[in-house]
């Protein structure tokens, strides 16, 4: 990964911080909220804070952004309030090597019996440049809910990913990324990779206006070869997606 500028990653994706918090009651989050506005203050930054679902932590923060120093330098504003952290990930958006290739498609088409490929061709190349911006320099969207989970693949006796060969991997994940786009406009994904910088190889966040969708989402690719043979999950976490100080005022904090 080639670095500019002190911590601001090029000709690659964003980093990406996911934490989740207990807060210790009657504090003031005024320090998270001002360490929130800096970070936001500059483009491309995000933020996203969700009150977290259950009783394992009481609010969470999603941070976005190019430059791996303002991402530390919130992240550690953030932990200096009155808060315990416990859960944290960290990764970077990326593309996917299995991603169908122009020469792919042509084939597609041509199986399919297409009259007009070369027309199909420009429509498809306009489709995967919007993929590889939505991918690598993603917009957060403005939806209700958020779920996060890590995830890798396995390395088992007869089930080991990595002692597949790329043909048959990408077969594999081809047919995955099938049953994902039938939930296209209901649920937006936006998976990370963070092998070699986190304990899990990937984290997957979902966002939708509602959480069974979610729940159908994930329940369906389970029936998926990928995911049943080879997918091993981390902790889950569900939050309901609200504006800093609300989720700040609902775990107690002023």
């Amino acid at each position: 990964m080639e670095l500019d500028s002190p911590g601001t990653i090029v000709g690659a994706g964003w980093g990406v911080v996911h934490l989740m918090l207990r807060a210790r009651r009657g504090g003031s989050g005024a320090e998270i909220t001002a360490a929130l506005n800096e970070f936001t203050a500059t483009e491309p930054n995000q933020a996203v804070a969700f009150s977290v679902m259950g009783g394992r932590a009481d609010f969470g923060i999603m941070l976005l952004g190019p430059d791996l120093d303002a991402l530390d330098r919130c992240t550690k504003r953030i932990r200096s309030g009155p808060v315990r952290c416990v859960a944290s990930f960290f990764s970077v958006t990326e593309l996917s090597e299995y991603t169908s290739t122009e020469d792919d498609e042509r084939e597609r088409l041509r199986a399919e019996g297409a009259t007009d490929i070369d027309g199909a061709l420009v429509e498809w190349r306009e489709r995967m440049a919007k993929y590889r911006q939505d991918r690598l320099y993603p917009r957060l969207p403005p939806r209700r809910v958020i779920a996060f989970y890590p995830m890798s693949k396995t390395r088992n006796v007869g089930a080991n990913w990595y002692a597949l060969d790329f043909a048959e991997r990408k077969r594999l994940m081809l047919g995955h990324g099938r049953v994902g786009r039938k939930y296209a406009g209901r649920v937006l994904q936006l998976i990370t990779g963070a092998t070699g910088l986190d304990d899990w190889e990937w984290g997957v966040t979902l966002f939708a206006d509602e959480p069974t969708v979610i729940k159908d989402i994930v329940y369906e690719m389970r029936f998926d070869e990928v995911s049943a043979v080879y997918g091993e999950f981390g902790p889950f976490w569900t939050g309901l997606i609200t504006d800093v100080d609300e989720a700040l005022a609902r775990s107690g904090l002023s």
